[in-house]
């Protein structure tokens, strides 16, 4: 019997289990066969390893193509380094904190690293700082450290514990583990001059503890919080760049549902969002789980370990980090236990659910255990992670290799035409071409590694392809096109009135809106779309275009009023009259001959009835909006 944390697990071999035991053998090196596992590095005994790897450590590939992340307790003083690693398994030092007094520059740095758009490190230290209450940084590949910001403890949020996040507008964002006020935890946004804002608190019921978020195609940020919500099981959330937050899901527990998830989400090809739990499921031994961006969530997989009903015996269990996507676009993930000796496994699911155990961890006679790191995919093709333990006390930088081929990772995956885009890979002292979705592009080989090329007019959303003398890379990614408006004629009219909208990037137009409501359109090409202005719609609304790449929108479009009828046609002061059109809400003024109605009401945007005033002559009816005003083609005859 093996107890390792709040498992205690124990397999009684049956004639029949052992069967199963050969059985499963024989399929591991089926399995096997098909990708390699190997250990390049083991960290040194008490240098952090195996209690200052703690989940999630994250890594990010640099643009020199090695691996950054932190430790927890390494370094001069015990607390805490910057590092890099090669993919061949070579560490070395890149800061070392608590270098100035009190420990300003930060101690303590959980999360790991994760690239910014500048080539320079970003991460969080969960103490230190100048109020002990940890700090944000950034560090450049040759070590020199900037404190973008040091928590307070008494008027902000504190104890950041993941690392940050690139946002695609250029800020860095994170997620803090306490809150002063509410000790449920914040989320935050720093400029790039350091300015920072606390976006959202988090107050129990949209959850608490939350994990550090990813940021979507549609621009919002979706994460996971391990605690709170309706039954405390934890929750996913949504938050728009301005802060507001939506609970998308509220995990109902086991046997139903998961419970606690610990790892961070990621978007897939589909669009969907997928994660884990740490428990729950039919077994109460985690799920792989699935939630579109309106919320609607699925467990696809409940892992089984040590279950006799189930087909996978030696199942994974307890998945303490999140998922990787993988270009065959399968997600690869790892359990903390579980496996062929229950130290724990590296899995492969598909957006199905069908599950496939890649590696079993072990311990004394193997490798390693306790796999707590989300994988990261090189742009070489394999996967690396770390584990936080192994049998000295250490822990290991490991490698998987599962086949894929070389690819370009987009360090920014969404920007207009004309800009410019960071692209991460190797060999490109070669290259011969850059296209987006086929389109040719600009590009400067920087190094080896990383290049820039400029988005080209007439580029669409679609895969980035870089072509050098001996290969073909792929991107990472979908890249989005982000489409603009410049101009649109004419600036007003009734509805039905054809407006040609003037841009960039707008051949892949999915749906126009004028005056807040759907446009009936037709792309005339990448500079141009015409649209016809939709019944309901109102002033002061713009014109907006949506895109395989996104939404722009451009402008305050005037929908004037129109009166086609009116009903009697005669009649004396004081005559009711039921005037049809379009375009009559929040109408100000109707008129008979000139002369204002003293009584009328606007029915809806179609119908307005009016009484005919004191002193009206025969002549128009009108009717006045924000827009304008809308005068019929035939006279009111007013009657004695």
């Amino acid at each position: 019997m093996k107890q390792r944390g709040t498992v205690v697990s124990m397999i009684v071999l049956s004639p029949i289990k052992l069967a199963m035991i050969v059985l499963a053998l024989l399929l591991a090196a089926e399995t096997a066969s098909a990708q390699t596992y190997t250990v390049l590095h083991t960290y040194p005994i008490g240098s952090g390893a195996w209690s200052g790897i703690r989940a999630p450590q994250m890594m990010a590939q640099g643009r020199d193509g090695d691996l950054y992340s932190t430790l927890a307790n390494t370094g001069t003083l015990f607390d805490g380094t910057v590092y890099k690693i090669t993919t061949t398994g070579t560490l070395s030092q890149v800061y070392s904190f608590c270098a100035l007094t009190s420990c300003e520059d930060g101690s303590d740095p959980e999360g790991g690293a994760t690239l910014g758009f500048d080539g320079d490190l970003y991460g969080t230290t969960k103490i230190g700082g100048k109020d002990g209450a940890g700090t944000v940084f950034k560090v450049t590949p040759l070590g020199v450290l900037t404190t973008l910001y040091s928590f307070t403890n008494s008027t902000d949020e504190s104890a950041p514990v993941y690392t940050t996040l690139q946002g695609q507008d250029g800020n860095t964002y994170g997620v803090s583990e306490v809150e002063y006020n509410g000790q449920y935890g914040a989320f935050f946004r720093i400029s790039p001059t350091g300015v920072f804002k606390a976006l959202a608190d988090f107050n129990y019921t949209d959850g608490s503890l939350p994990n550090l978020p990813t940021q979507g195609t549609d621009g919002n940020f979706y994460g996971t919080a391990q605690y709170g919500g309706k039954s405390n099981f934890g929750v996913v959330y949504k938050i728009t760049p301005g802060g507001k937050i939506t609970v998308l899901h509220n995990f109902a527990g086991y046997p139903s549902d998961g419970t606690r998830p610990i790892g961070i989400l990621v978007q897939g090809p589909d669009g969907n969002f997928y994660g884990t739990t740490y428990q729950g499921g039919t077994y109460n031994e985690g799920t792989v789980f699935k939630i579109t961006p309106a919320g609607v969530e699925t467990v696809i997989h409940s892992f089984t370990f040590g279950q006799s009903t189930s087909t996978n015996l030696y199942d994974g269990q307890l998945p303490e980090a999140g998922l990787t996507v993988g270009t065959d676009g399968n997600f690869y993930g790892t359990t903390l236990n579980g496996g062929m000796t229950n130290y724990g496994t590296i899995f492969k699911i598909t957006p199905a659910g069908k599950e496939s155990v890649l590696h079993n961890f072990c311990y004394k006679t193997c490798d390693s255990f306790g796999a707590t790191t989300p994988l990261v995919l090189h742009t070489n093709g394999e996967l690396y992670g770390n584990t936080n333990g192994n049998s000295l006390g250490g822990a290991v930088f490991y490698s998987l290799n599962v086949g894929f081929k070389p690819l370009v990772d987009l360090v920014n995956w969404t920007s207009k035409v004309g800009s410019t885009v960071e692209i991460l890979g190797q060999g490109f002292t070669g290259t011969t071409g850059v296209s987006f979705n086929g389109t040719a592009a600009k590009f400067t080989n920087v190094t080896d590694t990383y290049m820039t090329a400029t988005v080209p007019a007439g580029a669409t959303t679609g895969t980035v392809t870089v072509t050098t003398f001996t290969s073909t890379m792929k991107g990472n990614r979908t890249f989005l096109v982000t489409p603009q408006i410049k101009s649109f004629l004419p600036l007003s009219g009734i509805v039905g009135t054809p407006v040609t909208i003037t841009g960039v990037s707008l051949t892949q137009t999915t749906a126009v809106t004028i005056g807040g409501k759907p446009a009936t359109f037709k792309v005339n090409s990448d500079t141009s779309v015409t649209a016809t202005v939709p019944a309901g719609a109102r002033t002061g609304a713009g014109i907006s275009i949506t895109t395989a790449g996104g939404i722009a929108s451009f402008g305050k479009f005037v929908v004037v009023p129109e009166v086609t009828s009116f009903t009697p046609t005669s009649g004396p002061v004081g005559q009711s009259v039921t005037i049809t059109g379009n375009s009559f809400t929040a109408a100000t003024k109707v008129t008979f001959g000139g002369v204002a109605a003293t009584s009328y009401k606007v029915i809806n945007d179609t119908t307005v009835d009016a009484l005919v005033p004191t002193g009206a002559v025969t002549g128009a009816v009108a009717v006045t909006t924000a827009g304008g005003t809308g005068t019929s083609k035939t006279n009111f005859t007013v009657t004695p």
